[in-house]
């Protein structure tokens, strides 16, 4: 399934908070992945429709706005994560603030370039991390492959991507953030409808929960019975 620079470093404008909203019509998502993976790119790009290609390093920039998805209102807050988790015999180091980051979000985007092969291998451990916080396997993750435009200095397959994927029960994406800003839309909004749908089935679970059964009328043949008995046990 396909959803389908500057020379100097480029100071972002701060992209407005939205208002507050009931805590139902929310939606947090985390995009996280190695250094230099076009993380923070990506998402403004989402944002603003802009393509900026130089950024300083990321310290954990929280983006807020109000989007508009089937029809509702939702405020829609992305965590940008820097990317300085490192990858050892598969087992990945996961910093305090990124840990907390993955507890907050309700879905995520697992971002590698396909000319860097060390940031695909970042992938799977970041999963397994999500995984452990979130054991729920409803909660959404989708990976992506960023960078599809720069076809010359490719290292990670297509289906290298894909396979990855399918194993860890995950749709795959490849993007070009420069060349494509639809596709770059499609991704975000298609996680932020699964989280939607997560959240609407949670809310529903929770209320039919909390539903208490309603007693048994009783049966006045029953009733009758009983009452015969006993009126029976006087005499004797």
């Amino acid at each position: 399934m396909r959803l389908p620079s500057m020379s100097q470093p480029f100071l972002l404008a701060p992209i407005a908070e939205c208002p507050p909203v009931p805590p139902g019509a929310q939606v947090r998502l985390a995009v996280l992945g190695a250094r230099a993976v076009g993380k923070s790119a990506m998402i403004v790009r989402f944002l603003t429709k802009r393509f900026i290609g130089d950024y300083e390093p990321n310290t954990g920039n929280l983006y807020s706005r109000m989007v508009h998805l089937d029809g509702d209102h939702v405020a829609l807050q992305i965590q940008d994560t820097p990317g300085c988790i490192q990858v050892q015999e598969d087992c990945v180091q996961v910093p305090d603030s990124l840990s907390r980051c993955v507890k907050w979000a309700e879905g995520f985007l697992l971002v590698y370039s396909i000319t860097d092969y060390s940031s695909y291998q970042s992938v799977q451990p970041l999963y397994q991390h999500i995984r452990k916080v979130h054991p729920d396997a409803r909660t959404p993750v989708i990976i992506v492959g960023n960078k599809a435009d720069l076809l010359h200095a490719r290292q990670v397959q297509a289906k290298e991507g894909l396979q990855l994927a399918n194993e860890l029960g995950c749709l795959f994406l490849e993007i070009s953030t420069s060349d494509d800003s639809q596709g770059v839309c499609d991704v975000f909004q298609y996680l932020c409808k699964e989280v939607s749908k997560l959240q609407h089935t949670s809310s529903t679970d929770r209320r039919r929960s909390s539903i208490i059964p309603r007693p048994k009328s009783p049966n006045m043949q029953d009733l009758k019975r009983r009452f015969k008995q006993a009126l029976s046990s006087k005499v004797k």
